[in-house]
C-alpha cells in the first residue's frame, strides 16, 4: 500500500479504537501448530508493518526483526508457514503488563509464558 493511501485510511479511521496484535493468542496457536516459521503484521500493510517473530523453535528477537502491529483500519496478522489469519483484540483488552504502547508490545512475558520461552 502507498503512503498516501495509507495516510488516507488513518484519517478515515482515526476516531476507532485500535486493533492490537494479540500476541497471548498468537503463543497459543505456535505452541499448537509448532510452525517453521511465524510472521505478524497488518493486513493490506505487510511491507511495512510485517515482520518475522518465530523461527527455529524460538521467538525472534526485538532487536533482529521488525514490526508495527497496532491500527484502527488494519487488521493485525499471525502468518506460520504461510498460511495467515487474523490475530488481534482491541486495546481496552490489553493487558495492563502490556504497557501503554501497543505498537511497541513485542513477545510479551505472559505470550513467552504459553510457548514455554522464559
Amino acid at each position: 500500500m502507498d503512503t498516501t493511501t495509507a495516510f488516507a485510511m488513518g484519517q478515515i479511521s482515526k476516531d476507532k479504537e485500535l486493533m492490537v496484535f494479540d500476541w497471548n493468542k498468537a503463543a497459543q496457536l505456535i505452541r499448537g501448530t509448532k510452525p517453521k516459521t511465524a510472521s505478524a503484521g497488518l493486513q493490506s500493510d505487510w511491507e511495512w508493518t510485517g515482520g518475522e517473530i518465530y523461527a527455529n523453535g524460538k521467538p525472534i528477537p526485538k532487536e533482529e526483526t521488525y514490526t508495527y502491529l497496532a491500527s484502527t483500519w488494519a487488521i493485525p496478522e499471525l502468518k506460520m508457514d504461510g498460511e495467515i489469519m487474523d490475530c488481534y483484540i482491541m486495546k481496552t483488552e490489553m493487558p495492563p503488563e502490556w504497557g501503554e504502547n501497543p505498537a511497541n508490545v513485542y513477545w510479551p512475558v505472559s505470550a513467552l509464558m504459553i510457548i514455554g520461552s522464559t
